[in-house]
């Protein structure tokens, strides 16, 4: 079989790798025929410009022949990655839970206009979803976390989530949850530290994981497990947790959307081992995708070294998450009356 006729057949596999700069290099681009490989996350430091980022995604998509799937940490607030050259400023998902004391159903229109202003300004540069909304519930105690929470209500998370979920749908693109069952109760950021919640069971069922049960795969089509130990349930953070993902998240929730692992290279990671390990535990957990950012070292040690067939199941529903139609190219997107009314309204929230 020749290469080109490999290539052609490769399904999504389940690494999600980054890239280093402004364009792709000739390894980088070898990298992402790796067939272990499904998807590329982009940082801040991968944006130069629109047109540069637009290019950027042209390379990555047809790097193979079923495109890879392009993802951002692009929420809004301090979590950003393309601020510049015409992006809109996304305010702190919080604004709308401050909305919501004043008038619930303007505070979910607004997320709505927010979340299709959001989806629609990154499909015109290539980018096929965004890994938000944070479903994380308010206590005030996660300075990792903080501003980035909608709401302390998980009702109020569920209803905010989902009108933001309906303005990405909007622009075709598919939405996240993070971090599962919750990360918001605990202080430690489990990118520096290997975070502990001592709290029970029924308590994180009834408060934190509350959201995704009401919310579902066909609303949110995937989710984000933390990097975080909930002592009393399972000695495994929940990425790497078989009970979290699926007993809980699978059998109880019924959920059939995608999981992500959480970036493997934070420091809530390596209570699995080393990078291969950490792959294994989060894949045997039940993971479909699992990251590895700002690593290149790691992210090709573990393409390396890490024997993984395909799940079929895992493939078809990494698929469903990429775009089913065109999007508009940035011009056509200025000129769409949808889009700058949606920006309109958007635009009177301060961004926090």
């Amino acid at each position: 079989m020749s290469e080109s006729t490999l290539q052609s057949t490769l399904p999504p596999g389940p690494v999600m790798v980054d890239v280093e700069g402004a364009t792709l290099t000739e390894h980088e681009r070898a990298r992402l025929c790796d067939p272990l490989v499904g998807g590329v996350i982009l940082f801040a430091r991968n944006f130069e410009n629109r047109a540069q980022l637009s290019e950027l995604c042209r390379a990555i998509h047809e790097a193979r022949d079923e495109p890879l799937l392009i993802a951002v940490d692009h929420e809004g607030g301090r979590v950003q990655r393309f601020r510049s050259d015409g992006f809109t400023s996304i305010p702190a998902m919080s604004v709308f839970g401050k909305l919501w004391a004043e008038d619930s159903l303007a505070a979910m229109r607004l997320a709505s206009e927010t979340g299709y202003v959001l989806g629609a300004e990154l499909r015109a540069c290539g980018v096929d979803l965004s890994f938000a909304p944070v479903l994380d519930l308010d206590y005030g105690v996660s300075q990792v976390i903080g501003n980035r929470a909608f709401h302390r209500d998980p009702r109020v998370v569920a209803l905010l989530a989902r009108a933001l979920i309906q303005g990405l749908m909007l622009a075709g693109m598919s939405a996240c949850g993070k971090h599962f069952p919750g990360h918001g109760a605990v202080e430690a950021d489990s990118h520096h530290e290997i975070p502990v919640d001592g709290r029970s069971f029924d308590e994180i069922m009834k408060e934190d994981a509350a959201p995704y049960g009401w919310l579902g795969d066909m609303v949110l089509p995937s989710v984000m497990p933390a990097h975080v130990i909930y002592r009393e349930v399972d000695p495994n953070p929940a990425g790497f947790s078989p009970f979290w993902i699926q007993k809980v998240l699978r059998q109880d929730l019924g959920y059939d959307g995608v999981v992500f692992s959480d970036d493997l290279t934070m420091e809530g990671a390596t209570v699995a081992g080393d990078i291969l390990a950490r792959a294994e535990a989060a894949l045997t957990a039940g993971c479909d995708m699992v990251l590895v950012c700002n690593r290149p070292d790691l992210a090709d040690e573990l393409l390396s070294r890490l024997r993984h067939e395909h799940d079929q199941d895992a493939v078809q529903r990494i698929r469903r998450l990429m775009p089913s139609v065109p999007a508009p190219d940035w011009d056509a997107l200025q000129a769409d009356e949808r889009y700058q009314y949606a920006r309109r309204l958007q635009s009177q929230i301060v961004s926090a």
